[in-house]
């Protein structure tokens, strides 16, 4: 970290974006020094060791990301540290500390132990902790292929939990699957709120098994999500199948969907809200398109699609009709039809699917974040993106949502200047060539750097 060494000389420094730098080593305690710092961005590097906790002395620092590194040990609490976000710190080694990280506490002192043992020993835990589970998962999965499982048993597909849930726990769970239960419709089937018997809330997501297609559905969305781990996508904790009933039990999402959101008048969301809802997809979808040992491609992205947890983080779902694509495969041929007025031209008339289209649906979807107008609601040949291009960059107060915007002085200009900004990704994302789009590791550099320029008014 020769290079971090340099710049803490600088005491009235303010900004370094060093994401993507292959910086290694250590972060040097002798960054206190640089009282003046605000914006430092460490992310996807190599970076090793630990936090030093005399960063805390930093009060102005406002955005500190080391997320993608090596890091490990305790996340200080202090400081500008308690106004940081989780997502600041996600895909490190082994970083633990305050719960509001969401990373587990770290291990108490110990007189006969250095910390490099209690790490030593984590990690052997974990690596006992993976065999065992995956032991766990073949033998079931050789029980399901020769059929000797029972029809009502469910079958463990996530890491979340081991505890297995029988299809009359699932009825007891959502009262017979009761209407006063249902809290919204997928592709191919209905999801129940359920609370379990050990007062665990859950989504069940029952498949519609009188349509053809909801059996291929229910398969690929059980290989697709049990195969993919990443904060900013709904987690699967297991299913549930036999002849006559298939449906998966998902993690629940408190606070609905983004669609909810932007629709109803009792909720409103604020540009800073939107936007770090919109990077949360974004970094799922760079996850799923660059992130993945096979890329895969969601081909439903939209605001239903979205839910917030408690902390209203985003949390993309549905992955009824979602594709993988093989090692050689750039692009594949689908019948399958996605939602109207998010399809990307190539998929809605050839059928023509690639990663490519999930970012055009996600460019549409970003332009209605921040419109609050729905793609499918223009007439004649007028579509959401033309009217939102026809109206930049001098006339965004024509196209903005106005719930937005705060019409005093110099705020204003600067509010619009902001949203100019996003709706200009928004249109790189949904070009008419998929040549033309951008890539999702684009994209969410973009929307971050944007999200500093709000983060520093």
């Amino acid at each position: 970290m020769e290079f971090l060494q340099k710049l803490e000389a600088c005491k009235i420094c303010q900004t370094f974006l060093l994401r993507h730098n292959k910086l290694q080593g250590d972060i040097p305690d002798s960054m206190r020094n640089m009282v003046g710092l605000k914006f430092l961005d460490l992310s996807h590097n190599n970076i090793s060791g630990i936090i030093p906790k005399c960063l805390e002395k930093l009060q102005n620092l406002k955005y500190f990301n080391v997320s993608v590194n090596k890091l490990y040990g305790e996340i200080p609490s202090g400081g500008p540290f308690k106004n940081l976000s989780s997502q600041f710190f996600i895909h490190n080694e082994a970083l633990c500390g305050s719960s509001r990280f969401r990373v587990p506490p770290c291990p108490t002192s110990s007189k006969h132990k250095s910390n490099r043992e209690k790490l030593l020993v984590l990690f052997l835990l974990l690596a006992v902790a993976v065999v065992l589970v995956s032991t766990a998962f073949v033998f079931l999965w050789i029980r399901y292929r020769r059929g000797k499982s029972a029809p009502q048993q469910a079958e463990s597909l996530s890491t979340v939990t081991r505890e297995r849930i029988s299809y009359y726990e699932l009825l007891q769970a959502t009262d017979d699957l009761s209407e006063s239960n249902l809290i919204g419709f997928g592709s191919f089937g209905s999801i129940y709120k359920g609370i379990l018997r050990s007062g665990t809330a859950i989504e069940v997501k029952v498949f519609n098994l009188q349509l053809d297609a909801a059996f291929k559905s229910f398969d690929t969305e059980c290989d697709v999500l049990c195969s993919l781990c990443h904060r900013n996508l709904v987690k699967v904790i297991t299913s549930c199948s036999n002849l006559d009933f298939k449906a998966l039990v998902l993690e629940y999402m408190p606070n609905g969907s983004l669609e909810k959101y932007l629709y109803s008048h009792n909720y409103f969301l604020d540009t800073n809200q939107r936007l770090s809802i919109m990077i949360d997809v974004a970094c799922a979808l760079e996850y799923l398109h660059h992130g993945c040992s096979l890329p895969v491609i969601h081909c439903d992205v939209k605001p239903s699609n979205v839910l917030l947890d408690e902390d209203m983080v985003a949390h993309l779902s549905d992955f009824d009709i979602s594709k993988l694509l093989g090692e050689d495969q750039g692009d594949l041929y689908t019948k399958t039809i996605a939602t109207l007025g998010y399809i990307a031209p190539e998929y809605g008339l050839d059928g023509l699917v690639s990663t490519k289209c999930d970012v055009y649906s996600y460019g549409i979807m970003l332009l209605e974040t921040f419109t609050q107008r729905k793609p499918y609601e223009f007439e004649g040949d007028l579509i959401l993106k033309h009217w939102v291009s026809y109206s930049l960059p001098e006339a965004v107060m024509d196209v903005v949502d106005v719930n937005l915007v705060t019409p005093i002085g110099n705020r204003l200009q600067k509010e619009l200047d902001d949203v100019a900004s996003i709706l200009k990704v928004a249109l790189d994302c949904c070009a008419e060539s998929p040549a033309r789009r951008t890539n999702m590791k684009d994209v969410v550099a973009m929307l971050q750097k944007i999200k500093i320029q709000l983060l520093a008014c």
